[in-house]
């Protein structure tokens, strides 16, 4: 640091000393950011993480946005169950604009000779349809075209495939018999449409009266897209009043209502859970990089000791010294920060180029104002927070000390003001976290569990040290040099223990909670499930389907239920839009729900409040509420429960609070009601069906096959096939928190090779002299492998026991299922830990062994 070029400097207090420090901070810059690359490389790395997670939510929330009115189909659209809009209603909707109609339902198309079927979702569509967007097609000129004929359909090419089909063929939907005239590619509101559980067919809907599918009690979509008149559309105003309109003319139709605003509320809550769940996997691995903070600026107050002494021996305060060296610190946060937020705001370009195809929608590019400001605030906090200590260590040594070429010897603490500094911004960050979170409990959970394990893996790595130190050294020289270089006060040992421990516990957590939830997927689930749900029998053919399957597989075991759609109005009379729920309990509120009714407590349920009706009650309408829902969402024995089925208010008062097994896949529902409330209502039968032991798979396919031929309407499910699918799902989601977890894990590996670098001095001198006094190569790498191995079980046997309890604590209380061990996932986080020790301890090693031994002895 240049003093000399100003002998008395005015070392003034408060504000008055800011540009002088401001100066002094700029100068020390100017000679480089040698031993600073690191802390720029673990800033940057997390926050270009958080970044990159908020970019691409950004680019997907404002293509949600743009293309808001493709997705929907129109400006507006009203949906509901089982029920067509009736005449009075659609000239009400027509009186706002154009209008389209479309109706959905899940059904199986057979080939013609009935020798092969499969689940499929048929939609069928009017004229007008699509309003916004256009449909991919091959084979004929539009939509219209390939469907005019009452005979014709689209379909998906995957189902063409599946059936051994090609355009031109054809394919049998209920009573119709179908001839294929084109391939769809995509469409334009498939977002906005319920979960498909199989290729798409697109009929007019003239041709859906053709299948006699549609039946009382079927589980038919019926919706309406409306494109408002002029320009509406494009006001906020407008579709607002929109909305509101519509609510007040039909408040008891029992239609759900949304506009181009937000298309798909349920993707977009999604899409915000999973950005702030790997936000918070992002924040994790900054907090690991900023022990290599610590550690970059640990080396750069060593480095700059005699400068510093030299400033307090002229008449500079600590604090005044403080100050500067936190300006140079913050200052280089600043380029971690920048570099972080370039980094990911370039994330969304990269992946709309190379996977943008399998996004839900075009993702337009952007980055938020509030991304920035929230990557941004957590890098320099993080950075704050990790500076402060070693900062307020060197101001609290005095200037004989600093002089001195080792401070690592000195047994000093930090002023309260910095304990209180360091306390402030580590609680500032853990409320900025849960607030900004969807799930305030989930992300205070995390924010405790990471607390945790620094505090745990900071401890150990202390206990380590001083047991290294105390225990009496091994005869052979190269195992005494490895536990002397553990027992170091400037050692490896704290920093490899902490930072390499935290990165792989985060991994160790996610592969046995990864583990546990297949395991519950593959292994519990099917042995106890039923083989088949069979959808929309017709109540007057119920008995006939018992007989049929009795008859293809004997021994079946049949359970049955009423089912019907009806959408929750109102809870303790007060409407669901009102009712703020936890995230985990909001999904009830939104759409429609399964209904049923039953004079007996369903099989895998179980009474835990209140009493179950008497059979035959006749008394006022009653309802069976789901135990741990009803505590999320408030309501109890007695309150009332409003719900709209076919156009109709319906309200119940909650008599039992129900325990269910959802895991046993048994026929269960959210609410049940008593009898005499639905009995009269349209409605079809669900039913599982649980094949004797044993049961070879075409005698199962002979059945469902036996069940598409007699009776076109019924759909029958496979349940190992829907197990599957959501097993696919849930692989792509932990792959995407697999991914983020090694991003932490990576994080520990920069902290790493920060920290060797930090002891590369050290031990480039102790081998100077160990080759000086005969120490052969052999034996210098010996010791070098001997503490690196030491260190690597160390922290991967930590990270396991850690990691562990972790994944229990997550799989058993928070997801409730049983926990099971992975040996595959000890054994990989045995395999990073020692991997990556030894990949950076031997070119740390390397480097030691080239160092010439005169320049050295020399310079000392």
């Amino acid at each position: 640091m240049s003093v000399a070029a100003n002998p008395v400097p005015n070392f003034q207090s408060g504000w008055m000393s800011l540009p002088l420090v401001a100066r002094l901070a700029a100068r020390e810059l100017r000679a480089g950011l040698g031993g600073l690359y690191v802390f720029i490389a673990c800033l940057a790395l997390g926050v270009m993480v958080i970044t990159a997670v908020g970019a691409l939510s950004d680019a997907l929330k404002k293509g949600f946005e743009s293309q808001g009115e493709m997705i929907l189909g129109g400006d507006v659209t009203l949906a509901r169950v089982h029920q067509r809009a009736t005449d009075e209603e659609r000239s009400w909707l027509a009186g706002m604009g154009r209008i389209s109609e479309t109706a959905t339902l899940r059904t199986i198309a057979r080939t013609s000779d009935g020798n092969d079927q499969a689940l499929v979702e048929l939609k069928a569509v009017d004229a007008s349809y699509p309003m916004a967007g256009s449909i991919d097609l091959t084979g004929a000129g539009s939509l219209t075209e390939a469907i005019r004929s009452g005979t014709d359909a689209a379909a998906d090419p995957i189902l063409l495939q599946q059936l051994g089909l090609k355009p031109g063929d054809k394919i049998k939907i209920g009573e119709a018999e179908l001839i294929v005239r084109a391939t769809v590619g995509a469409e334009p509101d498939a977002i906005a449409d319920r979960l498909t559980y199989g290729p798409r067919i697109f009929v007019s809907l003239e041709t859906l009266e053709k299948t006699q599918l549609v039946k009382p009690g079927t589980l038919i979509r019926w919706r309406y897209a409306v494109k408002l008149a002029g320009n509406a559309g494009e006001s906020p105003e407008s579709l607002t009043a929109a909305r509101d309109a519509i609510k007040a003319r039909f408040p008891d139709a029992g239609f759900s209502v949304a506009d181009r605003r937000k298309p798909s509320p349920e993707v977009s809550r999604t899409l915000e859970r999973l950005r702030q769940f790997l936000t918070l996997l992002g924040l994790t691995s900054l907090l690991v990089g900023g022990v290599g903070v610590a550690n970059a600026v640990n080396t750069f107050i060593d480095k700059r000791r005699k400068s510093i002494a030299t400033m307090r021996s002229v008449g500079a305060t600590s604090g005044f010294v403080f100050k500067v060296f936190l300006t140079q610190v913050m200052a280089i946060a600043a380029i971690g920060v920048v570099i972080g937020i370039a980094g990911g705001a370039l994330v969304p370009e990269l992946l709309t180029a190379f996977f943008g195809h399998l996004l839900p929608v075009k993702a337009e590019t952007t980055v938020s104002l509030a991304t920035i400001a929230t990557s941004a605030l957590y890098g320099f906090s993080v950075a704050l927070l990790f500076a402060l200590w070693p900062l307020g260590l060197a101001e609290a040594m005095s200037t004989s000390v600093l002089f001195r070429d080792n401070i690592a010897e000195q047994s000093v603490q930090p002023r309260r003001a910095i304990w209180i500094a360091v306390a402030c911004v580590a609680l500032a960050l853990v409320g900025v976290a849960v607030i900004t979170a969807e799930s305030q409990r989930i992300a205070l959970l995390f924010s405790v569990g990471v607390i945790i394990m620094f505090a745990v893996f900071s401890g150990l790595g202390r206990a380590v040290t001083h047991f290294a130190g105390q225990i009496k050294r091994p005869r052979r020289p190269e195992l005494a040099l490895a536990i002397g270089n553990l027992a170091a006060p400037d050692g490896l040992t704290r920093s490899v223990v902490l930072s390499l421990g935290t990165g792989l516990t985060l991994l160790t957590a996610v592969a046995l909670a990864d583990a546990s939830l297949v395991q519950e997927l593959k292994g519990r689930i099917p042995e106890n499930s039923p083989d088949y749900f069979v959808l929309d029998i017709p109540k007057s053919d119920f008995d006939a389907v018992n007989a049929l399957v009795a008859k293809e597989a004997p021994g079946t075991h049949v359970i049955s239920a009423p089912m019907l759609r009806g959408r929750l109005i109102k809870l303790k009379d007060v409407p669901v839009e009102e009712i703020k729920a936890p995230p985990e309990a909001q999904w009830v509120l939104n759409g429609d729900r399964g209904l049923t009714y039953a004079d007996e407590i369903p099989e895998g349920s179980t009474v835990v409040a209140g009493t179950w009706w008497d059979k035959g009650y006749a008394g006022e309408p009653l309802v069976s509420f789901e135990a741990e829902l009803a505590e999320k969402l408030g309501v109890t024995i007695g309150d009332m429960v409003t719900v709209n089925v076919l156009g109709r208010n319906l309200s119940a008062r909650i008599s039992n609070l129900r325990e269910v097994k959802w895991e046993s896949l048994a026929l269960n529902f959210v609410m049940v009601f008593s009898p005499n409330t639905l009995a009269g209502s349209p409605h079809a039968v669900l039913a599982t069906l649980t094949l004797p032991k044993g049961t070879p798979l075409d005698t199962e396919v002979k059945v469902a096959r036996a069940l598409g031929k007699s009776f076109p309407a019924v759909t029958p499910i496979r349940v190992r096939d829907a197990i599957n699918a959501f097993d696919r799902v849930f692989r792509k989601v932990m792959t995407a928190v697999r991914v983020a977890g090694g991003v932490t894990l990576l994080s520990g590996a920069l902290v790493l090779a920060g920290a060797l670098a930090t002891a590369q001095r050290r031990r480039v001198l102790e081998a100077v002299i160990l080759k000086t006094l005969g120490a052969t190569r052999r034996k210098i790498i010996t010791a070098h492998a001997a503490e690196y191995l030491l260190l690597a079980v160390l922290a991967a046997i930590l990270a396991v026991v850690l990691g562990s309890l972790a994944a229990w604590v997550a799989v058993s209380q928070v997801m409730e299922i049983p926990f099971t061990f992975s040996i595959g996932a000890v054994l990989q986080s045995l395999g990073l830990a020692i991997g990556l020790v030894l990949l950076f301890g031997g070119a740390g090693t390397w480097a030691v062994l080239r160092a010439r031994p005169g320049a050295h002895l020399k310079s000392e």
